[in-house]
């Protein structure tokens, strides 16, 4: 569905996107021990299936994990929808990790997806109800009614249950159709450490970001780690205060991510304007070429989260999406007598392949996506 142009920038295309709903959840019909048990006993089930597929030479098709695996989850109890989603679950992420050249995938959070077998949302009573074994719990959202309500119209695809810090969650995954305006304009963005720097033709503007914040929390939780090699899995005082620093990190780029998402793809509504943002497909790759210290930046720095933040709040929103290529973005350029900062250029480079993207529709006599 994606459409190059010159080879530059692409548009996302309309299509069906998903949305989820996410709240905190208390169980009024059942027990929450016996809950928790289930969830054990998905996660324990998981875990043995990536170990079995993780010593084979070659990751089995769907065919063949459900022959080794199917009676087994079932003869344990799980439904057979469960069943097939723990088998497929544990394939793709056994094919991804390998893909990525990881190692092999340890499964820690309590945590089961569920289908439309074996769960069901209302909405207008505030529950959702799950099954993975042999009972049904009915979980109340504890959330607000215009949050709830944002998603009543939408079809529901499946629900995932999690137990964290003692608190339990669902998030429900809904469909919904992603419909774009045609753009009277373009707004070009350049992420970097310590600043996320716009142009739309004519202006340049600046957000400071909170990514050094985080990345600070990170840096002291891994000097303790350093400081006490043999004590902090043990020491519970320094166990939770290293858990706590990474947990203060991850909380302070998600929600930077979300509320810099949602000032941008606003804007960009009022103004009936194209988002342009880079395409991170080969940042991964592109770790390889640098420094230890460069990468463990980069990856606390969070350029996929907070692109997924822009793309998803501007899916939900109707607003037209341009990826572009990244290379070179900063370095080229755009004009004979340019002088800016490196994200200026940024910035600008990106909207001049974007408005590429969008001539080259107009040219060929072709609508941008809607």
């Amino acid at each position: 569905m994606r459409e190059y142009i010159h080879c530059v920038a692409r548009w996302i295309p309309e299509g069906v996107c998903h949305r989820a709903l996410k709240a905190e959840v208390e169980v009024v019909d059942g027990k929450l021990n016996e809950l928790l048990w289930d969830l054990a006993l998905y996660r324990h089930a998981m875990q043995r299936t990536v170990d079995a597929l993780w010593d084979l030479d070659k990751v089995p098709k769907k065919s063949r994990a459900h022959q080794m695996f199917y009676n087994i989850l079932r003869s344990h109890g799980f439904r057979a929808h469960v069943a097939r989603n723990i088998y497929s679950h544990a394939l793709t992420l056994v094919e991804s990790t390998r893909k990525n050249k990881g190692s092999k995938p340890v499964i820690k959070k309590l945590s089961a997806r569920l289908d439309y077998q074996d769960a069901r949302v209302e909405l207008g009573k505030g529950v959702v109800r799950v099954i993975i074994r042999d009972k049904w719990y009915t979980l109340k959202l504890k959330h607000g009614g215009d949050y709830i309500w944002r998603f009543k119209e939408l079809r529901w695809k499946e629900v995932h249950v999690k137990y964290e810090n003692r608190k339990l969650y669902v998030s429900v995954v809904f469909e919904s159709d992603y419909k774009p305006y045609i753009p009277r304009g373009i707004i070009a963005l350049d992420v970097n450490l310590r600043a996320i720097t716009t142009y739309n033709g004519s202006e340049v503007r600046r957000f400071k970001t909170r990514f050094a914040d985080a990345l600070t929390k990170r840096k002291r939780a891994e000097e303790l780690q350093g400081k006490y090699p043999k004590r902090w899995r043990r020491n519970e005082k320094i166990l939770n205060r290293i858990r706590s620093l990474h947990r203060r990190a991850r909380n302070i780029a998600a929600d930077y991510c979300w509320k810099i998402a949602k000032l941008v793809v606003l804007d960009a509504r009022r103004k009936q304007h194209a988002i342009a943002v880079e395409d991170l497909e080969g940042l991964r790759e592109s770790f390889n070429n640098k420094s230890d210290r460069v990468t463990w930046k980069l990856t606390m720095f969070a350029y996929r989260r907070l692109q997924h933040s822009i793309i998803s709040k501007a899916l939900e929103c109707g607003v037209p999406v341009i990826v572009v290529d990244p290379r070179d973005t900063s370095r080229t350029c755009p004009r004979c007598g340019f002088a800016r900062d490196r994200d200026s250029i940024g910035a600008v480079n990106i909207w001049l392949r974007a408005l590429y993207a969008y001539m080259g529709c107009l040219s060929h006599s072709r609508e941008p996506p809607r």
